[in-house]
């Protein structure tokens, strides 16, 4: 998958998974905090994250430092999903 539609389907199942139903793909910046001062996701939201990649790209990820550079914004989500996904 090209990594443009990557991004646009990861905004997708991030609103959907997290239930935001007030936001857009497009409103969500690709290179935009996820937690934090950007979309201001919590920890119970990294836990949905993780189990999304799991579920969506059969990627675990058990390290939670790990988990936190992974889910800083959509393009190192893109980049990581790229690199080690197995579906």
């Amino acid at each position: 998958m090209e990594t443009t539609a990557l991004k646009e389907k990861l905004k997708q199942q991030i609103i959907e998974s997290l239930n935001l139903t007030d936001l857009k793909p497009a409103d969500i910046k690709d290179d935009e905090e996820l937690f934090g001062g950007g979309l201001g996701l919590d920890s119970i939201d990294s836990l949905e994250l993780i189990v999304l990649l799991n579920r969506e790209y059969g990627i675990t990820i058990k390290d939670p430092k790990e988990g936190r550079k992974v889910l800083t914004d959509i393009n190192t989500m893109a980049d990581y999903i790229e690199q080690h996904r197995t579906k």
